[in-house]
């Protein structure tokens, strides 16, 4: 009975049931107390009750056996060192449990747990070098302030955010439109290790051996956008995926960021044509924190004035460990994070959260040479 499985085992068993999409999945556990073994439990009239579920769904859920070879599922997680988050995970990303239609679940390589704000990079498979190295540029720059950059682990300007981030030690995490059994392009595989290997993950929704097609790739799209604060297209033309994971973007209330290119190429049209509908033209990193200033928990908030804190002489609202890191500017000091680190005993992990935070607040900000000043 499928009483006998647990929670995880549940879901798991849902998500890889074909032909079920992800808005019907998320209704059903709405409806029937969000305990997946509760819907594999639920007779027909039960689940026929719920919007958007008719015979042939009631009937794939009562025989899901027929459907689902769970324990294959299981046995190819163990070999290939892959877990099943779900969406009651502290390491499921917050900000896609928002969307209109989550996955219930993400297979997952690697152990990022997703603790630090995400953005993503997209665009063109066929890109320029120019675009690829823009791509670079930022993928590092971010990662370098502790986001976690999102991409597709596809050819071009994918690949070469992904490896932006890895370049300075960063976190960066590939969404596949695939099984995650499955690298596609082939050439990403030492990419793909790489990620793994250097704490980040690799995630997918469907389910092992899964081959790609149009909708999964829509698919994996509505995630890159899902789980970032912002999305940043470097080039792309008018029909590229790039413009589906935007406008996704749009409809989700996420920041999006275009990268302007060459009048005369068609990589460089979509993004044109997004900054003519209002996205934010992006020429350098600061044009991504100005607009992350705006953000309070992930939702847009008007900045307001930073009152000073009359006793400490600093502005109000800040962590004990972003006063801490702030007073070693005072006088005008630059300083190289080493200093930083010694001056104010944090871990290098704290100490980066602390200065990104601080250059989010527009109260730091780093120099070319890699150190940190005080803005004036």
């Amino acid at each position: 009975m499928s009483c006998e499985l647990t929670e995880r085992q549940a879901f798991l068993v849902l998500n890889a049931l074909p032909n079920i999409g992800p808005i019907t999945l998320n209704r059903l556990l709405a409806e029937l107390g969000d305990d997946p073994r509760s819907v594999l439990a639920a007779n027909r009239r039960q689940l026929e009750a719920v919007k958007g579920v008719g015979p042939v769904i009631s009937a794939s859920l009562g025989a899901w056996r027929e459907h689902v070879d769970l324990a294959r599922e299981e046995e190819r997680m163990t070999k290939s060192g892959v877990d099943f988050i779900t969406t009651l995970d502290e390491a499921y990303p917050r900000l896609l449990k928002e969307i209109n239609d989550p996955p219930i679940g993400l297979y997952r390589k690697g152990r990022y747990e997703f603790g630090q704000p995400c953005v993503a990079i997209v665009g063109s498979r066929r890109t320029t070098l120019y675009g690829q190295a823009t791509a670079k540029k930022f993928g590092a720059e971010l990662a370098r302030l502790g986001f976690c950059v999102v991409s597709g682990l596809a050819r071009g300007i994918d690949t070469a955010a992904h490896e932006g981030a890895l370049s300075v030690g960063g976190k960066t995490a590939a969404v596949l439109g695939t099984g995650i059994d499955l690298i596609y392009p082939p050439e990403n595989l030492e990419l793909y290790r790489r990620i793994e290997a250097e704490g980040g993950a690799i995630l997918s929704e469907f389910p092992f051996g899964r081959r790609a097609d149009r909708q999964s790739f829509a698919m994996r799209n509505r995630i890159v956008a899902g789980m970032s604060e912002a999305v940043i297209v470097v080039e792309s033309d008018v029909d590229g995926g790039s413009m589906i994971t935007a406008r996704f973007a749009g409809e989700q209330g996420r920041l999006i960021f275009a990268v302007p290119g060459r009048i005369d190429q068609n990589s460089s049209a979509g993004c044109h044509q997004l900054i003519r509908d209002g996205a934010t033209l992006l020429t350098s990193l600061d044009d991504i924190l100005s607009e992350l200033n705006y953000l309070d928990g992930m939702r847009p908030q008007p900045i307001g004035e930073k009152p000073a804190d009359v006793a400490a002489g600093r502005p109000a609202n800040l962590t004990e460990d972003e006063a801490r890191v702030l007073e070693c500017f005072r006088g005008g000091a630059i300083l190289a994070p080493d200093a930083l680190a010694n001056l104010t005993a944090l871990s290098a992990a704290q100490l980066s959260a602390t200065l990104m935070m601080l250059e989010l607040k527009r109260l730091v900000a780093k120099r070319a040479d890699g150190s940190f000043e005080a803005r004036s």
